[in-house]
């Protein structure tokens, strides 16, 4: 199985076995439906989500088999995971990125972090010297997943190569 981090199961809600989900990830809808399954906690529990509502900042869902609070209690305070496997799309997530070769016309440095934005996600990169790039299109031109490589737009001011 090959298990992405998705988020945390911070909270329940209600006495019914609601829980409440904290994930950033930007392809829910493809994996909070009826039907899919989530692994929760460090054991990686398997579970197949029944319904799915957002409230806030937060992934609601009900777990197929917990209909009381006490059932999911214990898990509070877990990660929650996926199966790559199990989803119809290929997708990246952030933690795909991690480690990514960078390119423009040549090696400019490899992606060590992910910086979270209210618009865009900022991909850390670090060579010669650390720079960011937005995760937009202006700036990335090519992802190539198979060869974990990134090729970006070299525009003027975005590296600082002295």
């Amino acid at each position: 199985m090959d298990f992405v981090y998705i988020g945390k199961y911070v909270n329940t809600h209600g006495i019914k076995g609601e829980i409440k989900i904290i994930s950033d990830i930007q392809e829910k809808s493809l994996i909070f439906k009826k039907g899919f399954k989530l692994y929760i906690g460090k054991n990686k529990q398997p579970y197949l989500i029944n319904s799915y509502r957002t409230h806030k900042n937060y992934d609601m869902v009900t777990l197929e088999g917990i209909d009381n609070i006490n059932q999911i209690i214990d898990l509070k305070g877990e990660n929650v995971y996926i199966n790559r496997l199990d989803l119809d799309h290929n997708i990246l997530f952030n933690s795909d990125y991690i480690g990514m070769k960078v390119y423009t016309d040549k090696l400019v440095g490899e992606v060590v972090d992910i910086i979270k934005n209210t618009k865009y996600d900022i991909l850390v990169v670090k060579g010669k010297t650390k720079f960011m790039v937005p995760k937009i299109d202006e700036f990335i031109t090519k992802i190539d997943a198979q060869n974990k490589t990134i090729y970006i737009n070299n525009i003027k001011g975005l590296i600082d190569e002295n």
